[in-house]
């Protein structure tokens, strides 16, 4: 039997990476979600932001801090999540992935990993890896290997994603007070929930097939890849919640999906 108490899998909408320095509803979500859970050993992150014609792993005792973003106030700029790495777990990972994942000492820690996490486990106290997403893979390749994660999640291993499920920069509303959800950001949400409530799986995975509202909310794959990871890691037996919602600008879905 483990040691380990088995731990969720996350998707996390992580939005603007203003988030990492404020205090609103999607912030406050997290937090909750990082005192609800067990502590984890480590925590294993897919993020949008490591999209790489390879899958590696970060492997360095000390990832540095990425600030992967332009055009952003310089205290943003200065935020450091120094939180540990670990080259053990990182051979754990390649284990279960296969012979085929590169350990990395080139990335660290990049902005959708850090701006949730400075909120989910604000001491830096819980050793961070990053899982980069192959961009040559299909998108049922990263729903497999999401599968192949599940194991880590008895392990003491808390597998995240981190992208949006709605992500159309182009039909942002940058510099407006409030913009209204579009209505094709809703109906793909909405549809999404209820596959994900129901277990099926098959039409996220072949979310280009979908039609236009697929299309408009995910206009490139980087954002959404990081879904199909953590939807490939559900076990019997787990809940679906979403504890974390909201649409910002009209086109980001700040959707928090939780297995387990």
């Amino acid at each position: 039997m483990s040691a380990f108490q088995r731990l969720p899998a996350i998707f996390f909408g992580h939005g603007n990476p203003m988030n990492a320095l404020a205090d609103n509803v999607y912030t406050r979500g997290w937090r909750q979600i990082g005192a609800s859970i067990p502590k984890p050993r480590a925590v294993l992150c897919i993020s949008a932001h490591w999209y790489v014609p390879y899958t590696g792993v970060t492997a360095m005792p000390s990832p540095p801090t990425i600030h992967d973003f332009g055009g952003f106030p310089r205290e943003l700029f200065e935020v450091q999540y120094a939180a540990p790495g670990s080259a053990e777990i990182a051979a754990e990972i390649r284990d279960v992935i296969g012979p085929s994942v590169r350990l990395d000492e080139s990335w660290g820690l990049d902005h959708g990993t850090w701006s949730v996490l400075c909120h989910v486990y604000p001491d830096h106290d819980v050793p961070v890896l990053q899982l980069s997403i192959d961009e040559i893979l299909p998108a049922r390749a990263h729903y497999r290997i999401g599968g192949q994660l599940a194991a880590l999640r008895e392990q003491g291993i808390l597998l995240i994603g981190s992208g949006n499920l709605v992500h159309n920069l182009h039909a942002y509303g940058w510099g407006r007070r409030v913009i209204e959800p579009y209505d094709w950001a809703v109906r793909f949400e909405q549809q999404a929930r209820e596959w994900m409530l129901a277990g099926n799986h098959q039409p996220l995975i072949d979310y280009e097939s979908l039609g236009q509202d697929a299309a408009l909310a995910a206009p490139t794959p980087d954002h959404y890849l990081p879904l199909l990871y953590v939807l490939g890691a559900q076990l019997p037996g787990d809940e679906v919640t979403f504890p974390v919602e909201g649409v910002d600008g009209g086109s980001i879905s700040m959707l928090t999906v939780q297995l387990g």
